[in-house]
C-alpha cells in the first residue's frame, strides 16, 4: 500500500538545531519525518544580532558529531547559520520553509493532524521544537509601541550618533549597550536590578562595568522604564522620576514561548508562574500521547535553562523512544 505524501510516522514543528537534530535522529532510524519551519532555517538564529557571538563553543552546538569549524573559540552567528545550512543540506533533510503550523489536533485514534498555512498533515508522532525567540515580554508601559521602540537587536550602525535607552542587563542587552557605544552612539542602560547579571558572557561583563563606570555608556540601576514619549522617556529611579531626551528605545527584556500554541494543542502548563510544560524527563513525551518537546520550550518562562549544548540529547531520546514502539509492533 502506497504511503499518503502527507503522512509520516513523526512531524517536527521548528527548523532549529533541535529540529535539525531530531530529523537527524529520525533518519538514522528509518523514521519517516518532516520538519515544518515558519521561517527560514534555524530562523531564531537568523534574527539574532549580526555580530554575535555564541557563549559555548563550536563542539558543544555540534549535532551529531558533525565537526563545527570555527575561527575561534567561540563561534559567531554567521558560522553557526552556515554550519547548520550545511548539515541540513548535506543530509537532505526533509524540511518546508515558510510554512507555519496554525494547529495540531488529535483524533479518537491517537493519530494527529497537523495543519498548517498551505496543507494538512496526518501523524502518529509530533515534536514540538519550537524555541521561544518570537514572542517578547513586553512591560506593559505608556508608548511602548511607538515606531522607536524595538524588542529585537541587529546592527549599531542604525544607532550612531542617535541617543539610545538600553532597558536590561542580560547578554542580549551589554552586547547591545556595547556595540552602538563603539559606533558613536549615546547609550543609557536602565536596569532593575542593583548590577550587571551575573549571566552574562564572562569575557564582557568586565567591559560593560568598566564602560559604565568610566562614564563611557551611562547607567540607572535599580530603575525602570515607566512610558515611552516621542523624544523623550521617562524612568523611574529608587529617589525620583527622571526625563531623559531619547530617539531610539532597545528593550532587551527577554522573550518568552508561545504558551497559547501549546495549550491549544491539549499540553498541561504547570500553575506556579513557572508555565512548564507537562512532560516525562525520560522520553520527553507530554500528556498527550504521541506529542514530544524538545529544546528551549521544556523551560517554560525559564528560558535560560535548555538551549542547544544541553538539550541536543532530547533528539535521541524522543527517536530512541519512536524506534521501541516501532519494533514493539512490528514484533506483535
Amino acid at each position: 500500500m502506497q504511503i499518503p505524501e502527507n503522512k509520516y510516522q513523526v512531524v517536527i514543528i521548528g527548523g532549529g538545531p533541535i529540529g535539525i537534530a531530531c530529523a537527524l535522529e529520525a533518519k538514522k532510524k528509518g523514521i519517516s519525518y518532516i520538519i515544518l519551519e515558519k521561517g527560514c532555517l534555524v530562523n531564531s538564529l537568523y534574527h539574532y544580532p549580526t555580530n554575535m557571538t555564541f557563549f559555548s563553543t563550536s563542539e558543544k552546538l555540534e549535532l551529531d558529531n558533525i565537526p563545527f569549524i570555527s575561527n575561534n573559540p567561540k563561534p559567531t552567528k554567521r558560522e553557526a547559520l552556515e554550519y547548520y545550512r550545511r548539515i541540513a543540506t548535506s543530509n537532505k533533510i526533509n524540511i518546508h520553509l515558510f510554512e507555519k503550523v496554525t494547529s495540531v489536533k488529535t483524533k479518537a485514534d491517537h493519530t494527529h493532524i497537523v495543519q498548517t498555512t498551505k496543507g494538512e498533515y496526518i501523524t502518529e508522532n509530533v515534536v514540538v521544537a519550537t524555541g521561544f525567540y518570537d514572542i517578547p515580554n513586553n512591560l506593559g508601559i505608556p508608548g511602548e509601541k511607538l515606531p522607536k521602540v524595538s524588542h529585537y537587536y541587529n546592527d549599531p550602525h542604525y544607532y550612531s550618533t542617535q541617543k539610545t535607552v538600553v532597558v536590561g542587563a542580560s547578554n542580549s542587552a551589554v552586547d547591545a549597550a556595547l556595540e552602538i557605544y563603539r559606533k558613536g552612539g549615546d547609550v543609557t542602560m536602565i536596569v532593575r536590578n542593583p548590577e550587571i547579571g551575573e549571566r552574562v558572557k564572562y569575557w564582557v561583563r568586565p567591559d560593560i562595568i568598566n564602560r559604565i563606570k568610566e562614564g563611557s555608556i551611562k547607567a540607572y540601576f535599580n530603575a525602570s522604564l515607566k512610558e515611552i514619549r516621542e523624544n523623550e522617556v521617562v524612568l523611574q529611579t529608587a529617589e525620583d522620576e527622571e526625563i531623559l531626551e531619547n530617539d531610539f528605545v532597545l528593550l532587551m527584556t527577554g522573550y518568552r514561548p508561545n504558551f497559547g500554541f501549546l495549550q491549544d494543542i491539549g499540553i498541561k502548563l504547570s500553575n506556579d508562574g513557572r508555565k512548564i510544560p507537562e512532560y516525562n524527563e525520560d522520553t520527553m513525551e507530554t500528556n498527550i500521547a504521541g506529542i514530544f518537546l524538545a529544546g528551549v520550550i521544556c523551560g517554560g518562562v525559564e528560558t535560560h535553562k535548555w538551549f542547544i549544548e544541553n538539550s541536543r540529547v532530547h533528539a535521541k531520546m524522543i527517536m530512541q523512544q519512536l524506534d521501541k514502539r516501532q519494533k514493539t509492533i512490528v514484533n506483535n
